[in-house]
């Protein structure tokens, strides 16, 4: 076996290993469909020679954007395989964002999923000059390939088409057949041509604060992560995987391609983010990751469903998250379990898991952004840990994790081992390793800004870390404020603790340079109504809610609760409900359902500024 140089050795060495066990599952006409390790080996095999046979240089790029479905993978693999880099975008971008990725990667070839998408780069076509082909998971495309050659070099008259010539676009069908035109002795020459500092993916920033960057992760990056599985998550080949956060999210392909191609383990797709509570019973992942939106959506329906039991249930239930919540820290001590955690497993935990579909989970994970302590305690008490993750793209995804054998709630794990993480004066988290990036593309300036002369990666933000080497993460650097007495405030925690009350959707914490600080607030649709008919009050919808004095009074008494506990410079002294859902499809959210503080601050500066009003 030869030495590997990048997770596609590693692929297909799994490969090779697994043969027919399964690899993929995706759903086609409400049926599971599999793919086993050989054909998904074959498949991706077969692509890649495809994309050679289109054009793409050694080091080109190659757009794909699509929800999670076994084509993604097969493109993402197919293009490094290649010798080209990977450079995804994210399918709820505008036309505009998609454009504008397509345009910084110069991409020659885009697998996008239908219709839809091919049209917003066609809307933008006149930026395009390198792009040439597309293709398309769903849809049947133009017909037969139109021109074609050893590198897709010569038309049929023998002329190269000028840059501005149509696009082609291609089924993925006829697209995979044109593989069949490029020996395995050319793809092998490129593979064996990958050398381990080469580029293998662009990972575009979700743009929370301004124009997207991109990130340079080369393949011995990708690897490393990969084989550092076995010092951190321990997921092996008879493991399972539900993907379905963006794929174009470093964390959701670390998880479903590169740790999936060291580990062996099956990787099954939800396409639609709204089919989750269904894939997850049906699929029962004995590995899940969430964003903490997620986990507060669980969290919210489970809360739900527990207000409309009987007295009874409610009693055991809450007899058995007291006695998981004890459980749960006594096992992070490594102390014994107190009476009666068995039976509450039984009866209760066991039952939750069921209905979740995380009967099988060993371990569930948070990450992308800070989850509230109020959510982590509400699963830890029902004997669901949620396992803390922390890192960003230009780690390669994870930095530091807890592990079942070392866990702590309410911090983001122990450093990945192999890394390093040390503390600046003030307090932000710097990181060195073979995980960190080695640059943004075309921005020379963004890249010293980042990584500095002895290679440590700045990440932003500012955290502390215990005796024990737990890192807890406090805030992002940029987005701590001074109030005009000269405070400085943590954003995110005041943000966690308003989301944790009754009905609240989203929070945004505002006060840099002002008198005191306030918080624009959103609801949840449903949690606010079961919170609104729990105390009489006859509105229902947030628009009805936001503007419902009674409603309006009951947030405003349970603030002050929340600010009883706080230091008075950072009590929240007003807040607005806004009578609107943060979305991405809005704008106020990026694909991993962070909120984007510029956009919001500017869309809602009216209601900001009535909130410092006298």
């Amino acid at each position: 076996m030869t030495t590997r140089r990048s997770t596609i050795d590693a692929f297909f060495e799994t490969a090779r290993r697994l043969g027919g066990r399964i690899a993929l599952r995706h759903r086609v006409a409400g049926a599971w469909q599999e793919t086993s390790w050989t054909e998904y080996a074959r498949l991706v095999r077969r692509a890649a020679r495809a994309l050679v046979h289109l054009g793409v240089p050694v080091g080109g790029a190659v757009n794909i954007v699509g929800p999670n479905r076994p084509e993604w993978v097969i493109a993402d693999l197919a293009a490094m395989a290649a010798g080209g880099v990977a450079a995804p975008i994210y399918p709820t971008l505008t036309d505009e964002g998609v454009a504008f990725v397509a345009a910084h990667s110069e991409a020659r070839v885009a697998v996008v999923h239908d219709e839809r998408q091919l049209a917003k780069l066609r809307t933008h076509r006149e930026r395009l000059p390198h792009l040439r082909h597309v293709v398309l998971m769903e849809g049947q495309g133009d017909g037969e390939p139109r021109w074609s050659g050893t590198a897709c070099r010569t038309g049929a008259g023998g002329a190269e088409p000028s840059l501005g010539s149509a696009l082609e676009v291609l089924s993925w069908r006829d697209f995979l057949a044109l593989g069949d035109r490029v020996t395995d002795e050319q793809l092998d020459r490129r593979l064996e041509a990958i050398r381990p500092e080469d580029t293998a993916t662009l990972i575009y920033t979700s743009g929370t604060t301004g124009t997207p960057k991109a990130v340079m992760i080369p393949h011995r990056n990708l690897l490393f992560i990969g084989e550092a599985n076995d010092g951190s998550i321990r997921a092996t080949d008879a493991d399972h995987l539900l993907s379905y956060l963006p794929m174009s999210h470093i964390a959701e392909q670390m998880l479903s391609i590169h740790i999936a191609a060291v580990a062996g383990y099956t990787v099954s797709f939800c396409e639609k983010l709204d089919e989750l509570p269904v894939h997850l019973r049906e699929v029962r992942p004995t590995v899940f990751f969430g964003v903490p939106r997620v986990w507060e959506k669980l969290q919210a329906k489970m809360v739900e469903a527990g207000a409309a039991s009987p007295w009874a249930k409610k009693k055991i239930a809450a007899w058995a998250r007291s006695v998981g919540l004890r459980a749960g820290y006594a096992k992070m001590r490594g102390a014994p379990t107190p009476l009666g955690y068995g039976l509450a497993q039984k009866v209760v935990y066991s039952k939750v898991r069921e209905k979740l579909g995380l009967d099988r989970a060993w371990f569930c994970v948070s990450g992308a952004a800070a989850i509230g302590k109020s959510t982590l305690e509400f699963f830890l008490s029902l004997d669901i840990p949620i396992y803390e993750v922390y890192g960003m793209s230009e780690s390669t995804g994870p930095a530091a994790i807890n592990r079942v054998d070392a866990y702590r709630l309410g911090t983001v794990g122990q450093v990945i081992p192999g890394t390093e993480i040390k503390l600046a004066p003030y307090g932000e988290i710097l990181m060195h390793g073979p995980h960190v990036f080695s640059g943004y593309m075309k921005d020379e300036a963004a890249t010293r800004e980042a990584l500095d002369a002895e290679g440590w990666l700045h990440s932003g933000d500012v955290g502390e870390m215990d005796g024990d080497g737990f890192l807890r993460v406090t805030d992002r650097k940029k987005d701590l404020f001074k109030t005009a007495g000269g405070k400085y405030i943590a954003p995110q925690r005041l943000e966690g603790l308003l989301k944790a009350l009754p009905g609240v959707g989203q929070a945004v914490a505002i006060g840099d340079g002002r008198r005191y600080v306030t918080a624009l607030l959103t609801l949840d649709p449903e949690a606010a109504a079961r919170e609104a008919e729990k105390h009489g009050i006859g509105a229902r919808t947030v628009d009805e809610l936001a503007r419902d004095r009674a409603f309006l009074a009951l947030l405003d008494s349970q603030l002050q609760e929340l600010n009883a506990g706080l230091a008075s410079f950072e009590t929240v002294k007003r807040i607005k409900v806004l009578p609107v859902e943060f979305t991405i499809e809005s704008g106020e959210l990026t694909p991993t359902l962070k909120v984007k503080r510029k956009v919001v601050g500017e869309r809602y500066a009216g209601e900001i500024e009535s909130l410092y009003r006298d």
